[in-house]
């Protein structure tokens, strides 16, 4: 009996030691990620709407279910001088989730589109979705009339595709959020 015993009380002892360790991990290392990916939203906020000048009241989650926002808007910043709103949207794209953050001018034109992140084929679809690929530039001055006429990446149809629905989102999104202040 003893040689049945003694393995599992190591073995379960090993398991609490090591859980002990991971719990102690995730509660010093989770503040530090938490504002990390803060400090990344604020310079992505900061740089798809210049000219609110880093100054935002963001929509509380509690705010955008009342207002009745599409589910694949994740935040809505509005900036305080009255420029224009930054609108952060989840579609799922050819690899996974694509994450966008859109900045739109209080004329409806946007200013810049910035991904904050994806999982898209690397050299197909990331093309599409890559902040460095020059694709999302196409769409600068672009409003919710006009936005479609930009033409899709060849061979990353579904990338491309799913990039439009998420401006798409966005522009139903801001006209809400407009009609609603």
């Amino acid at each position: 009996m003893k040689d049945i015993v003694k393995p599992i009380a190591v073995l379960a002892s090993i398991c609490l030691a090591v859980t002990a360790l991971l719990a102690f991990v995730n509660s010093v290392t989770s503040p530090i990620i938490q504002k990390a990916a803060e400090e990344k939203a604020a310079a992505a906020r900061n740089e798809v709407l210049g000219e609110a000048n880093g100054e935002f009241d963001t929509l509380s989650d509690e705010d955008m279910e009342k207002l009745g926002l599409p589910a694949e808007i994740t935040e809505v910043s509005k900036a305080k001088n009255g420029s224009g709103m930054v609108i952060s949207v989840t579609v799922k794209g050819y690899g996974g989730d694509i994450k966008l953050m859109l900045g739109i001018k209080s004329d409806g034109s946007i200013e810049k589109i910035y991904t904050l992140e994806h999982s898209e084929t690397s050299g197909i679809g990331s093309r599409v979705v890559d902040n460095k690929s020059g694709y999302s530039d196409k769409y600068i001055g672009k409003t919710e009339d006009s936005y479609s006429e930009v033409d899709a990446i060849s061979g990353a149809t579904i990338s491309s595709k799913a990039y439009k629905k998420a401006i798409s989102i966005a522009y139903e999104g801001f006209d809400i959020v407009k009609e609603a202040a």
